[in-house]
């Protein structure tokens, strides 16, 4: 790990993280997920030492590696796993200053090239050091009438997928949602679900990105219509069966849609989700 400048600090405890965002579980649902094995394997945790103002403002305390961070201040995660690590830096829009704050802070850790996940003015505070190369404005969503569900599958008969569906998946996906982020472990470890037509091929389908039953959370992704099949009711099938299945063992499942997909957010509105937060899902290189 590089040495982290005064006053970043390291964070390492997963139940002081795991309370952390349990404050506010439907903005971190993907830092909550991280804490499961394996994924905790692959993931770095930054925030400001107690009293800190940012790497731009007054020091604050000691910023040794391990030290404990502001109780109540902004988290960073970077992880490390995929073609580019990913870097999340999520707040409230009270706490912009302070999450600008730590990510001005890291600029001296992150690598070369990096793919975001930021609310409020995240991206620009990691200027001049670094600069956005691609922006896709998106929302974070989260189920929160699941009472809407009841029905939304109508008359579509949805089926679990597992790893014996791989070539069905990987097929429907370049079909119809090409360029993805997809891990095939997620067919083992996290439910998917879909529907074939009648000769048996897979024409729609939906899944996750993160489910852990140990911290009660979801992520909903990968929900994919065959182009030939669209405006029949799939995606709301798929995507409703999905949420049901995921409610056993979830208090919190919410998704991350693009915020100029009104057809996407036309669907997730009508299944009961609501929007948390604003976010943008970038990608960064340094200068």
């Amino acid at each position: 790990m590089p040495t982290m400048p005064h006053p970043l600090t390291s964070l390492n405890d997963r139940e002081a993280l795991a309370a952390r965002f349990r404050h506010d579980p439907e903005l971190h649902l993907f830092e909550l997920g991280d804490l499961d094995d394996p994924f905790w394997q692959h993931t770095t945790w930054y925030s400001l030492t107690d009293g800190a103002e940012g790497a731009d403002g007054a020091e604050g305390a000691d910023g040794a590696e391990g030290a404990e961070g502001a109780p109540d201040g902004p988290v960073a995660l970077l992880y490390g796993v995929g073609e580019l690590p990913t870097l999340l830096g999520l707040a409230r829009p009270d706490r912009d200053g302070r999450l600008a704050d730590l990510l001005r802070a890291m600029r001296p850790v992150l690598p070369e090239r990096f793919l975001a996940h930021l609310t409020g003015s995240g991206a620009e505070a990691l200027a001049p050091g670094y600069r956005v190369e691609h922006r896709t404005a998106m929302l974070r969503m989260a189920l929160t009438d699941r009472d809407a569900l009841d029905g939304a599958a109508g008359a579509w008969r949805v089926e679990p997928l597992g790893a014996s569906d791989l070539a069905d998946l990987l097929a429907l996906f370049a079909a119809g949602y090409p360029g993805n982020w997809f891990d095939e472990r997620m067919l083992t470890t996290g439910p998917y679900v879909g529907v074939r037509d009648a000769d048996g091929r897979l024409v729609a389908a939906a899944g996750v990105h993160v489910h852990s039953p140990a911290q009660r959370v979801a992520v909903v992704g990968n929900v994919t219509t065959h182009p030939e099949f669209r405006g029949r009711g799939l995606a709301a099938a798929c995507t409703a069966h999905l949420c049901e299945v995921l409610s056993r063992t979830t208090d919190h499942i919410g998704l991350n849609v693009r915020a100029d997909h009104p057809t996407a957010l036309s669907l997730y509105r009508r299944l009961g989700f609501t929007t948390v937060t604003a976010l943008d899902e970038c990608v960064i290189a340094a200068v």
